[in-house]
C-alpha cells in the first residue's frame, strides 16, 4: 500500500490498520518512496537472536559450551580492602 505524506498525515489510522493487517505501507513524497511502515516480526527465540547478531558482526558467539569455571578468590595478606577504603575516607574527612 502506498500513501503520500499528506494523506498519511491526515489518515494515519488508515495506515495503522493496514500495518496491523500485516501489510507494509510505503510513504511517498511527490511520488518517490521515502519510508516504509511495516509490522514488527514475531519475537525470535534467544538462540536465533544471538545467531542474527553474530551474523551482523555485533557479537562473537562462545567457542565452547558449558558453565564457566568456578571463580576462586586469591588470598592476600594485610587488612581487607574495605577497611583500607574506610580508613582512607576517614583521613580525607
Amino acid at each position: 500500500m502506498k500513501l503520500g505524506l499528506r494523506e498519511a498525515n491526515q489518515h494515519f489510522s488508515k495506515a495503522i490498520k493496514a500495518v496491523r493487517a500485516g501489510k507494509e505501507v510505503v510513504l511517498t513524497e511527490r511520488g518517490q518512496p521515502i519510508a516504509v511502515i511495516k509490522p514488527i516480526k514475531e519475537a525470535l527465540e534467544p538462540e536465533a537472536v544471538l545467531k542474527q547478531m553474530a551474523d551482523e558482526g555485533l557479537i562473537t558467539l562462545p567457542t565452547r559450551l558449558g558453565a564457566l569455571p568456578r571463580f576462586e578468590p586469591v588470598p592476600v595478606r594485610g587488612k581487607p580492602l574495605s577497611k583500607t577504603i574506610i580508613d582512607d575516607r576517614d583521613d580525607r574527612a
